[in-house]
């Protein structure tokens, strides 16, 4: 938010807005998204189609969440390591910059982020699937 008021406050009081703080603004952004996407899967605070969901029984609701995790969570987690790693240490390599002129150096730095985020939203859903699969085995009919 700092970073927001800092970069309107030199727009209009002083007539020359910075790249950096635009370019900053969408890192920081991007990267709580992409930290706080983590803690929705742990938390179970993701959106879902509550509409169907919360027509099924508990254990349903479990067994729902236990397979879409397995099925669809982490293979789109595995994907996402898979071919950003590549694009992390391609762009560290080449010191990848902004393309725009007086924009952030270190582009690597907010790529890394997209694994760094999907590793944990990783760990979350296997810590999740844990969960589930306990509930699933301590309330066995």
């Amino acid at each position: 938010m700092l970073v927001i008021v800092v970069n309107v406050c030199a727009r209009y009081i002083f007539g020359e807005g910075r790249i950096e703080f635009e370019e900053l603004q969408w890192h920081l952004y991007a990267t709580g998204f992409l930290l706080a996407i983590s803690y929705c899967v742990s938390s179970d605070s993701h959106i879902r189609v509550d509409v169907l969901h919360e027509r099924f029984s508990e254990r349903n609701q479990v067994w729902i969440d236990l397979y879409s995790s397995i099925l669809f969570v982490l293979p789109f987690v595995a994907l996402m390591l898979i071919f950003g790693v590549p694009f992390v240490e391609d762009s560290f390599q080449r010191n990848e910059v902004s393309a725009s002129p007086g924009g952030l150096p270190f582009r690597w730095i907010i790529k890394s982020m997209l694994v760094i985020g999907f590793a944990l939203v990783g760990m979350a859903t296997i810590s999740r699937i844990t969960r589930l699969a306990a509930y699933l085995v301590r309330n066995a009919s």
